[in-house]
């Protein structure tokens, strides 16, 4: 009995050694894989000083006290890369994203393959990222969006084929104005508005008559933004501009961004008297124009309203609190 105990102590003995053997080797596998990883950073991390050193400084965010509280750095990179690729349709480079947004390849690479897994981004050509059309579709499938969009549409489509325009609604998005929805006329020659493009607040008919039917903060806020994001400032009449607007109800002049185009836009409201959206139809005037300007507004002034009320909205009061 004794032997018995002795050897299946004996054999335990072992089994633990030979453990811990194993376990000693697994450990020095990872110590020299760290190595190596350490040594990949440090020369990724040497070529990009080089490469940032004979090239333009990078672009660093803001800081903000918000940020430096609550701190997530994966997920700052993430959105920068997205952000990042949002302004360049040309798509960038590991090492372009690496450079512009003042981080090293191997941070980027990791961002990038978990982006493309998820279906946010592509690549589009040789290691050249772009983004894909998932961040439109999710914005599409939020619920008030996706509502307003759905009710929008049939009126819209009855709208272009009754004044031969097209026509396009959008939405302000911090310093731009989003296209949401957009349909074609029935002729051959037109014009129109790229649907998911957008457009700086202040060059967007949408967007001014959207700011001029807001409230006084609301409105404050959002050209603060604006301003913050570009760096410009608010055009010297646009406070005039705005009350003008507020008056008549909705904007027709020249397009801001294309010449022989005329904007003719109306505001949509939500069920609290808000600006939600605008629409808008880039009128052009045909030689043999079945229906004429003053026809195509007047439509136009009745569709905004049919979907404002297919939301359950309604037009403000005069009285509205805060207006100005």
């Amino acid at each position: 009995m004794k032997r018995f105990v002795y050897q299946r102590n004996l054999d335990s003995c072992q089994e633990r050694s030979q453990t811990a053997k194993h376990e000693e080797r697994i450990e020095e596998r990872i110590l020299e894989w760290i190595g190596v990883l350490s040594v990949y950073d440090v020369w990724e991390s040497q070529k990009e000083w080089i490469s940032m050193t004979t090239r333009r400084a990078p672009r660093a965010a803001p800081a903000t006290r918000d940020t430096v509280k609550y701190a997530t750095p994966a997920l700052d990179k993430g959105l920068d890369i997205l952000e990042f690729l949002a302004h360049d349709p040309a798509g960038a480079t590991k090492s372009q994203l690496a450079r512009e947004l003042n981080r090293t390849v191997s941070e980027i690479f990791r961002m990038l393959l978990c982006l493309e897994r998820r279906g946010y981004i592509a690549q589009v050509a040789e290691d050249r990222y772009s983004l894909t059309l998932k961040l439109f579709k999710l914005v599409q499938e939020h619920p008030p969006t996706e509502r307003l969009i759905a009710d929008a549409l049939p009126i819209m489509q009855r709208l272009a084929h009754e004044i031969y325009q097209s026509c396009h609604m959008g939405v302000i998005e911090t310093d731009r104005v989003v296209i949401l929805a957009q349909v074609n006329g029935p002729s051959n020659q037109g014009f129109y508005v790229k649907l998911g493009s957008t457009v700086d607040l202040m060059d967007s008919s949408s967007g001014y008559v959207i700011l001029a039917h807001q409230d006084a903060a609301q409105r404050s806020r959002v050209i603060a933004d604006w301003s913050g994001e570009t760096g410009k400032r608010p055009p010297r009449d646009l406070t005039a501009h705005l009350h003008r607007l507020r008056k008549s109800g909705y904007e027709r002049r020249a397009s801001y961004l294309v010449k022989g185009v005329i904007n003719i836009s109306f505001p949509i409201f939500d069920d609290r008297g808000w600006p939600l959206g605008a629409l808008t139809v880039p009128y052009i005037e045909h030689h043999k124009a079945s229906c004429l300007e003053s026809g195509v507004t007047k439509a136009l002034r009745k569709a905004a309203a049919e979907i404002t009320a297919a939301i359950g909205g309604k037009p403000p009061t005069p009285a509205r609190p805060g207006q100005k």
